[in-house]
């Protein structure tokens, strides 16, 4: 492909993308030594963060799996975790793949194939995690507010089909990654990035425009607007369900859920505002994007390695319990823990039996 059709093409296809792909300067373009330490400074941070993640989540979420599957006994909490770790350590293993194209200064040395798939891969686990833990929080909300259905018919087997069919939407809308994701030479290197023109000639740039419009938009509003409006709405009415009946005696249970609510606004915040902006290009210095994209990637990576720590150890007292990091794990992923205990207690409190002093998640 001859460099002024690759210039055009890059510029009709809007190549920034999901994630950072600005590894060459545009063909063609005047010979110029502009400074690169911010953009160069946001990539050797991104791999740091990339990296950390990268063993962190494997740890955290390999022993979660572990625990659940060779130490405890089928629970639905068990088929919520285990879920969600495993979404979490897909995204983990393939970790590695980012962290080299970013410290190779975005040069894609595995092909177009592994291009579209680690894309994929990478949504998907965006789009399971937000779903389960939306699924989580519509649990919860259940067993507080509607204890006597939640005792009836929460389930492992329910738990169990609404993973599935969480998966099953997870890998439909994630299929866009395979469609548009590609590769192509640009000033010596290999770049990964979405081609939404579908074409190698930029002949399509309105088309192109209009479906790059099209997925970023969905995404946010799938995959961040509506989570995030389900999560604050359930921790809301789970709060004041507490407060009404008297079960929640300390502040704590208001210090998790704010630090789940307010660590998943910091973790993706930043990336869908961006990939909203992503669509509107012309309005904003490129150099905003060569910076941004790579932080906020990996800012929204992060979450992954932190699920464990929100979901399962802050949801024990360390100051109380002095007990190893395995047992603690046991319990927090255990059904008599969380708001299966909150479940009890108003069965109890029903039945005019003693209650008890509790905890929330």
């Amino acid at each position: 492909m001859a460099l002024s059709n690759l210039s055009s093409y890059l510029d009709a296809v809007d190549n920034y993308s999901d994630y950072p792909d600005y590894s060459y300067e545009e063909p063609g373009g005047v010979a110029t030594a502009p400074s690169h330490q911010p953009k160069d400074a946001a990539r050797i941070l991104s791999v740091v963060i990339y990296s950390v993640s990268c063993v962190l989540g494997i740890l955290g979420n390999g022993l979660v799996i572990a625990i659940i599957t060779l130490k405890m006994k089928k629970s639905v909490n068990a088929v919520w975790f285990l879920n969600l770790a495993v979404a979490d350590f897909l995204f983990n293993i393939f970790l590695p793949i980012n962290i080299a194209y970013t410290a190779m200064r975005y040069h894609w040395v595995f092909g177009t194939v592994m291009c579209k798939l680690n894309s994929f891969l990478l949504i998907l686990n965006m789009y399971t995690s937000v779903l389960l833990l939306t699924t989580i929080s519509l649990d919860r909300y259940v067993s507080v507010v509607f204890p006597v259905w939640a005792q009836n018919h929460r389930s492992t087997g329910l738990a169990s089909a609404v993973c599935l069919l969480i998966w099953s939407l997870g890998v439909a809308m994630s299929c866009p990654a395979l469609v548009f994701r590609d590769t192509a030479q640009a000033r010596g290197s290999v770049i990964c990035f979405s081609n939404f023109s579908l074409s190698r000639n930029g002949s399509q740039r309105a088309e192109a425009l209009l479906r790059h419009r099209m997925v970023n938009v969905s995404r946010f509003l799938a995959g961040y607007v509506l989570p995030i409006t389900v999560i604050t709405f359930c921790y809301v009415a789970i709060v004041l369900n507490l407060r009404r009946n008297r079960l929640a005696k300390s502040r704590k249970p208001f210090k998790i859920i704010v630090s789940i609510i307010v660590t998943f606004f910091l973790c993706w915040s930043p990336y869908h505002l961006l990939n909203l902006l992503e669509t509107e290009p012309d309005g904003i210095p490129r150099s905003v994007f060569e910076v941004s994209v790579p932080l906020t990637t990996a800012l929204a990576a992060s979450n992954s390695c932190m699920n464990p720590v929100l979901y399962v150890f802050m949801g024990q007292d360390f100051k109380k319990f002095k007990v190893t990091i395995l047992s603690r794990l046991v319990n927090a992923l255990s059904e008599e823990t969380g708001h299966s205990s909150i479940v009890h207690r108003s069965f109890s409190k029903m039945s005019s039996m003693t209650e008890k002093e509790t905890t929330v998640l």
